[in-house]
């Protein structure tokens, strides 16, 4: 049909790596195009438990490695670019970055999302200076200081526990009324002596010269506002998805997430969505290795009922 690639995917992260595997191994011609290299968002992760693997857990730093030489083995092509424009072509879709300019027969977009910011004052004024997305980057340089972790879901739960052995004191700043992290965490948090959590309490503010000096909070419950001294501020407020480039290219839930059915197809038959990027996504790394799965063999499936490749191999099902 002309095109350059059979199938196209958007983004290097667990999702995007297994659905590059599986359709180079499907016998697609496969290329997979991210920003930053393979690995997305998991490389800073110091201990990743909710992934298949070692009892004792591994690494994001090993596991995406690990996951591209899988894709290297099976013949998966890759390259480095902003992808800003998706669009329709006779024989497939173009795909248009700051340098690529491709076509393929189908796309997966596994492009994941971005850590959302607070908004307010101080925290762009600090970036890189005491205000971080990344425990496990930025936790030796707080070795021995007070530090605080803005959010009460199992990132901030993740992060705040990587910090136990570097800071002297670690601040849990939460908005609501309960921590939302898995049990599991919170226990490991209530066991940490030098964790303390404050809940319903807002951060209004991060104050300092030089770099951070203190963040100022509000109790949602008394109004009382006040200053928790530290040097290092960890913000883990939730997610933005990587959607921007698609326009109106397909359909978007409320929260921006891209509408899929059971296939990971969207609402334009050819492309498919895997991983947190996707609407109803649970945003948990083994669930992301299976949509980019069947991602993968949905779109080879469409390439097989357009007259383009060979029908989709089946392999030993898990029972």
């Amino acid at each position: 049909m002309g095109n350059d690639y059979d199938i196209a995917v958007i983004g290097a992260g667990v999702a995007g790596l297994n659905a590059a595997i599986t359709a180079a191994r499907h016998g697609a011609r496969t290329i997979v195009i991210d920003r930053l290299g393979a690995g997305g968002q998991v490389i800073n992760i110091d201990r990743i438990d909710n992934f298949p693997g070692p009892a004792e857990g591994m690494s994001g730093f090993e596991l995406g490695p690990m996951l591209q030489m899988q894709a290297d083995e099976a013949g998966v092509e890759f390259a480095l670019d902003t992808i800003e424009a998706v669009s329709k072509t006779d024989a497939g879709f173009r795909i248009a970055g700051s340098d690529l300019d491709l076509t393929a027969g189908a796309v997966i977009v596994a492009a994941g999302s971005a850590k959302r910011t607070l908004g307010i004052p101080g925290e762009e004024t600090f970036e890189g200076r005491g205000v971080s997305h990344c425990a496990s980057c930025d936790g030796p340089l707080m070795r021995g200081k007070d530090v605080c972790i803005i959010g009460g879901g199992d990132s901030a739960l993740d992060e705040a526990l990587a910090l136990v052995p570097h800071a002297a004191r670690i601040t849990i700043i939460h908005h609501g009324p309960k921590l939302t992290g898995s049990a599991t965490l919170q226990a490991k948090v209530r066991d940490a002596s030098n964790i303390e959590v404050k809940l319903e309490t807002l951060a209004t503010e991060i104050r300092g010269t030089d770099g951070v000096d203190a963040l100022h909070v509000r109790n949602l419950t008394t109004g009382a506002a006040s200053d928790i001294p530290c040097h290092g501020v960890f913000v883990y407020v939730g997610l933005e998805p990587n959607t921007a480039f698609l326009g109106e290219t397909v359909a978007l839930a409320p929260d921006g997430r891209i509408v899929v059915d059971l296939d990971m197809q969207t609402s334009v038959p050819g492309i498919f969505a895997a991983g947190d990027i996707r609407a109803r996504s649970v945003a948990h790394l083994a669930a992301s290795a299976g949509d980019g799965v069947t991602a993968a063999i949905s779109a080879v499936r469409h390439l097989a009922a357009d007259g383009i490749g060979e029908p989709v191999q089946h392999y030993a099902s898990a029972g």
